[in-house]
């Protein structure tokens, strides 16, 4: 076999980004919960952390846990497709390139909208 570890097909691929966008998500929550938190412990530290976040790495961030999200959601949609409904294993090739562009339109069209508001160009 050429190329990767395993198989190296679809159904791989789509088992590892699966696997790294729900990571990827699991700990945005974490560190989101985090600092909203501080909140309750001191305005001005919350403050100061959104304050942080206000930069152009983390705007451009933003367009990576969008891409994570929508990647993750429309895969989970598929998986319950394939697992619903055996018929569908017959196609799964084309629902995972189906997800991928999907998943590419949504993106460029949030990073259309998005990165004038990250570069200050309101």
């Amino acid at each position: 076999m050429v190329g990767t570890l395993y198989r190296g097909n679809e159904g791989m691929w789509s088992w590892v980004l699966h696997r790294i966008t729900g990571i990827a998500i699991y700990f945005f929550l974490l560190v989101h919960v985090l600092d909203t938190a501080t909140v309750r412990i001191s305005p001005e530290v919350y403050n100061a952390i959104i304050g942080a976040y206000k930069n152009p790495i983390m705007g451009l961030g933003e367009i990576a846990l969008v891409g994570a999200v929508v990647l993750h959601a429309l895969n989970g949609i598929r998986i319950i497709l394939v697992d619903m409904f055996p018929a569908v294993t017959r196609v799964q090739r084309q629902l995972f390139w189906g997800v991928v562009g999907i998943s590419l339109v949504l993106i460029i069209a949030f990073s259309i909208r998005h990165i004038p508001n990250v570069f200050g160009a309101h």
